[in-house]
């Protein structure tokens, strides 16, 4: 299946899928976007890894299907209703993957899923973000329309043709604006740890992301944390979704090996295939 589809069966409009899951228990990968992303974003990850997992993907309300919804400005309140939208997934192999805003969320998700009773989680994979200890406001949920089209143009993320699509980005700004104020007001809680591993993965050219910010994911979990370099800027995703469906695949292996006490995972830094 190739089309967005949404969980209505489950009650939730919180949760998409492009691809058909085969429910043959391998993992089931939940995919959180950027700020001002949407499903979308991972309609080409979500191909590449239909032959190693089943991928979900979260929706934030004030965008595509979801437009005629007010987005959210608190983190912390999102995290609580993805969340609650996971909840019939959690009897299966969960591993949860975030970039950018996405992995501050997913980070929030997996603590609030473990305090839960039940299956825990495989694994944490969290991308071009610092860890959530690093307060990172750099003052772009303040900026005027100008300022946040001209940073979109910065991080080399956004189609052109939407930067000259006056009405368009006039849609765009408002949800962007939004999760700028969730992520930039955001602070994670001194000591707060997940007892999943984290893989963390990180573009070597990405200006947004400080090395000794990014470092301290290890620092978020009981368990191992892996750390990834891939080359490219913030965006790197989007250039080389097959090397990272690749390693994702790997981390899911190993995820799953450690899961069932077979295969500790090795804490070494790696660059991405």
């Amino acid at each position: 299946m190739s089309s967005m589809r949404r969980h209505d069966a489950v009650g939730s409009s919180w949760i998409r899928q492009f691809h058909e899951p085969r429910g043959d228990g391998r993992p089931t990968v939940v995919c959180f976007p950027h700020a001002g992303g949407s499903a979308s974003a991972y309609f080409s990850l979500s191909a590449a890894l239909a032959a190693t997992a089943d991928v979900l993907i979260v929706q934030y309300p004030g965008r595509q299907d979801r437009l005629a919804e007010s987005p959210l400005e608190d983190l912390l309140e999102m995290a609580d209703r993805a969340t609650e939208a996971l909840e019939p997934w959690r009897g299966g192999l969960l591993a949860l993957f975030g970039h950018s805003m996405g992995s501050a969320l997913a980070y929030e998700v997996a603590l609030r899923m473990e305090r839960r009773p039940g299956r825990d989680l495989l694994g944490l994979i969290v991308s071009g973000r610092g860890a959530p200890s690093v307060r990172q406001d750099r003052g772009l949920h303040r900026l005027d329309d100008e300022g946040i089209t001209e940073h979109m143009v910065e991080l080399a993320g956004t189609p052109p043709a939407l930067l000259a699509d006056k009405e368009l980005l006039a849609t765009v700004i408002p949800p962007l604006r939004a999760d700028f104020r969730a992520v930039e007001t955001y602070q994670g809680l001194s000591g707060s740890k997940v007892g999943c591993p984290i893989s963390s993965y990180c573009g070597e050219q990405d200006p947004s992301v400080p090395r000794d910010g990014f470092l301290k994911w290890r620092e978020h979990t009981t368990a191992q944390c892996t750390t990834r370099f891939f080359d490219g800027g913030h965006f790197y995703l989007q250039s080389q979704v097959p090397e990272v469906a690749r390693t994702i695949s790997r981390d899911l292996a190993a995820f799953s090996l450690a899961y069932r006490g077979e295969e500790p995972l090795s804490a070494a830094g790696q660059r991405g295939a």
